[in-house]
């Protein structure tokens, strides 16, 4: 079985609203896109940082207690696990992050990659110093070896630094990536101004992916050369837009394995293979976004595993 391989930040978010907290987990589209797909019984590692405090021994609970292996974790001493304090008022969330990193950091061991593997990165760690250099050299390794790369652009809110520094990093993600998944909000802090469809056409249309767009309603836009597919939104009143795009995110990752998508395949895919493809991912979405942590239940799991197995012994008996 192809393996999946999520590159990202491991951090603990702490709701707190009128100033009491009222709920903790483990947050992050990448880290819980992973929790989804190790629920599956798919082999799931995370590559990603935490200290050997308390914190980190939360977050490294949470991937094993998912099925995610962990081998890829580096635990650092000298510091501390990244932190964020999300304040809830009626003036809207506003973000504190806690956490410090040693000056040499991102030291893991790198799992191995295969032709049509799944690397899912993104967010701060594709485009900050001093992970990004490592990092990069990785994806790079990983677009030899053919996997199949999804990029999640964009980075939390409460991240000062200015955008024309890392947007070299961006480009070159853009470039690598098959697949894109972005919501309004990513693109308007990237490219400042511009509507979905000029974003696309001014920097992402040149390269060979294809570009999931979320817009502020949940609404979805497909843009491809020579495609573009709009979805209305797949749910009424969501307000969890981490779980919905980690389980947007893990829904295509089921839909590729379920399928037994290659990577050529992905980028010959009709509009038609396109609809089915969305369809599961937003099966994901709803179900995560329902959840407190992000990810889905485990008869959701229990039910879609099940169809995994279905899929791979049907394989098997057309192989004979």
């Amino acid at each position: 079985m192809r393996k999946i391989i999520a590159i990202g930040e491991s951090v603990l978010d702490t709701i707190y609203e009128n100033g009491q907290p009222t709920q903790a987990f483990v947050g992050g589209r990448i880290a819980n896109a992973a929790a989804s797909l190790g629920l599956l019984g798919l082999p799931v590692s995370m590559v990603s940082e935490c200290c050997t405090d308390i914190v980190g021994d939360t977050i490294i609970n949470f991937f094993k207690h998912h099925n995610v292996d962990v081998k890829s974790v580096d635990r650092f001493t000298d510091g501390a696990t990244a932190f964020s304090a999300i304040f809830m008022d009626q003036d809207g969330k506003h973000i504190v992050n806690y956490g410090k990193y040693p000056d040499d950091r991102f030291d893991v061991v790198w799992p191995r990659i295969d032709e049509n593997d799944i690397v899912i990165f993104g967010s701060l760690y594709a485009i900050d110093l001093p992970q990004r250099e490592r990092l990069f050299e990785m994806i790079t390794y990983a677009a030899e070896r053919k996997a199949i790369i999804i990029y999640l652009p964009g980075f939390q809110h409460g991240i000062n630094f200015r955008i024309t520094k890392v947007m070299p990093a961006i480009l070159e993600n853009l470039e690598i990536a098959d697949i894109v998944l972005a919501h309004d909000s990513d693109i308007s802090s990237i490219f400042p101004g511009e509507q979905p469809e000029v974003a696309f056409k001014n920097h992402i249309e040149f390269y060979r992916n294809n570009y999931f767009h979320f817009n502020t309603d949940l609404s979805l836009s497909l843009f491809g050369r020579n495609r573009r597919l709009n979805f209305p939104a797949g749910a009424n009143g969501v307000t969890n837009l981490l779980g919905w795009q980690a389980g947007f995110t893990a829904g295509i990752v089921y839909h590729i394995v379920k399928n037994d998508l290659t990577r050529d395949a992905l980028h010959q895919a009709d509009d038609e293979a396109m609809n089915r493809l969305v369809a599961d991912a937003l099966t994901f979405a709803r179900c995560c976004a329902s959840t407190m942590h992000n990810c889905i239940t485990t008869d959701f799991a229990r039910q879609h595993r099940d169809i995994l197995d279905k899929a791979q012994r049907e394989r098997e008996l057309k192989a004979q």
